[in-house]
């Protein structure tokens, strides 16, 4: 999965309560974001590991950490 800048992620955290962060510039390892509602970059950078394409794990169970790409 290839993270580009100006996609938007989804919380998985439930009570993040479907917060979302939109990518602002993409590095080796971490991305830095802000956040899709108001443009307010988070305070940390985001590891590239923690953003995911589907909402459930290989497993078959719902992603309860990190984020899911909410639109291509």
């Amino acid at each position: 999965m290839a993270v580009e800048v100006g996609q938007v992620y989804r919380s998985c955290k439930p009570r993040d309560m479907g917060f979302r962060i939109r990518i602002v510039e993409v590095g080796e390892v971490t991305v830095r974001a802000v956040s899709a509602s108001n443009g307010r970059p988070l305070l940390n950078r985001v590891r590239i590991r923690n953003l995911h394409q589907s909402p459930i794990t290989q497993t078959g169970r719902r992603r309860t950490a990190g984020y899911v790409l909410s639109r291509p």
